[in-house]
């Protein structure tokens, strides 16, 4: 196998990796799907700039990093609508299952973090990136990752604590 078919393997092989992510950061799984489609298509057209043997992950993960941030700023800039996250849409009618209530309690709860804390949880918890990694991907020093993790940790935490979900909404 040539080094080109090899580290297309690699990026195809993170996809799903990539997706995960981009529908946490997103909230909206077309938004997530425009998100990836952008990520790979500049990976692809920057292929020469990756150095062999570095992290391929992480550098797929930096770029979708910045590709969202740079959207965000953009769309801060002109907001044209308010967009609806989907778990909210229909959601009138009450869970009657414990567990899915408190996943939809943890996911808004989550979404209601700082977007720096946020962004590191996701990277570390759900992508299982390394401290290490997820300083490369946000361009951070190390001790700031940790800082924010924990913060966010913590934050999350006293959210989603019986009771805790309503001093959180009052207290942000």
């Amino acid at each position: 196998m040539s080094l080109t078919d090899h580290r297309d393997q690699q990026i195809i092989e993170l996809i799903p990796r990539l997706r995960r992510y981009a529908r946490a950061l997103t909230r909206n799984s077309d938004q997530a799907d425009d998100l990836v489609q952008d990520c790979l298509e500049r990976a692809w057209g920057r292929l020469h700039l990756w150095r062999r043997g570095s992290n391929m992950r992480a550098w797929l993960f930096t770029i979708m990093h910045n590709l969202h941030v740079n959207a965000r700023r953009r769309q801060a800039n002109r907001p044209d609508r308010a967009e609806m996250p989907e778990w909210e849409i229909g959601g009138g009618v009450q869970p009657i299952q414990e567990q899915l209530a408190e996943f939809r309690s943890t996911v808004a709860a989550l979404h209601r973090l700082p977007e720096d804390q946020r962004v590191v949880l996701l990277l570390v918890g759900l992508e299982g990136l390394t401290y290490r990694e997820t300083a490369q991907v946000l361009d951070l020093p190390i001790g700031t990752v940790m800082s924010r993790l924990a913060r966010g940790r913590e934050r999350l935490r006293r959210m989603t604590e019986k009771g805790g979900d309503m001093a959180a909404k009052i207290s942000s």
